[in-house]
């Protein structure tokens, strides 16, 4: 179990638990310092850092992940010790939000031409306060008997080559690091393993300011782990991690399942502290 968790999520944006009852998790689970890092949404951080006060040895950081794209790939960068009050990035969050909005409901009308009826406002509950998401749909899926599980439900229809796959705007990994450093935030490559041809990428990503790779995984085996633990030290990026906490009803992992030293926590923060670049 890891003292440090710089990976999670809440039900502002897909996760089951409110970001009260993720801190509870979180203390329950002996983490003490963890990054609540919702979808392109700040909107759990207040909520989070109250729920905080009452555990004196806990330590929260304030993150977010923004999904960006390449050919054929998704990457997603995670954002530690951002300014939430920065109005030019809570405004670009806010245009990837809706970008999410639209969409979702055009994954439910190809969806609906494919036989698979789904009520969007259903979806729309599902999702409750949080920015609504391809994993809502596909809990939706999953609710009307059309897929068992969350997997299956992106496997054969809402994946990025799935029949009901939609786009929708989103940055390159070079403009989500710049806007990450123009908040004072500290830019980290989430799951690398996701991302296709990731040693091609690297060169660039640190090029344009990349300061983390995430290392300590919890679905990540020994070898993915010394693979990019490797990649981290060619390339001079501080080895981050956490469990990707999304839930406890169908998820398996926990919080504290995996993540990073309390030394890179540190380097995180001295970066931050001195303005990043």
């Amino acid at each position: 179990m890891a003292d440090v968790d710089l990976h999670m999520h809440t039900t502002r944006s897909d996760g089951r638990l409110t970001p009260t009852e993720l801190v509870d998790l979180v203390a329950k689970q002996g983490v003490k310092t963890f990054a609540i890092t919702d979808h392109d949404t700040t909107e759990g951080l207040e909520e989070a850092a109250q729920a905080v006060a009452k555990y004196s040895e806990m330590t929260l950081i304030e993150g977010v992940e923004l999904s960006t794209d390449i050919k054929g790939s998704e990457v997603h960068i995670l954002c530690y010790f951002i300014d939430k009050t920065d109005e030019l990035f809570q405004s670009e969050l806010l245009r990837f939000r809706e970008g999410r909005y639209a969409r979702g409901k055009g994954m439910v009308e190809k969806l609906g031409d494919l036989g698979m009826s789904l009520s969007w406002d259903r979806v729309l509950e599902i999702a409750g306060d949080a920015s609504v998401g391809r994993p809502h749909v596909a809990r939706a899926l999953i609710e009307a008997g059309y897929v068992a599980t969350n997997q299956e439900a992106f496997d054969k229809y809402i994946g990025r080559e799935g029949p009901a796959y939609v786009e929708r705007e989103k940055l390159t990994p070079e403009e989500a690091i710049e806007l990450a450093l123009s908040n004072g935030a500290v830019p980290v490559l989430a799951h690398p393993v996701y991302v296709k041809g990731v040693e091609d990428e690297l060169p660039s990503l640190k090029k344009a300011g990349l300061k983390g790779m995430e290392v300590h995984y919890s679905t990540f085996s020994p070898a993915e782990e010394r693979r990019f633990m490797n990649l981290s030290s060619a390339h001079g990026l501080i080895p981050c991690g956490g469990s990707d906490y999304h839930g406890i009803h169908d998820d398996s992992r926990l919080p504290g399942d995996a993540g990073p030293p309390l030394a890179s926590v540190e380097a995180l923060r001295e970066l931050s502290r001195n303005g990043v670049p």
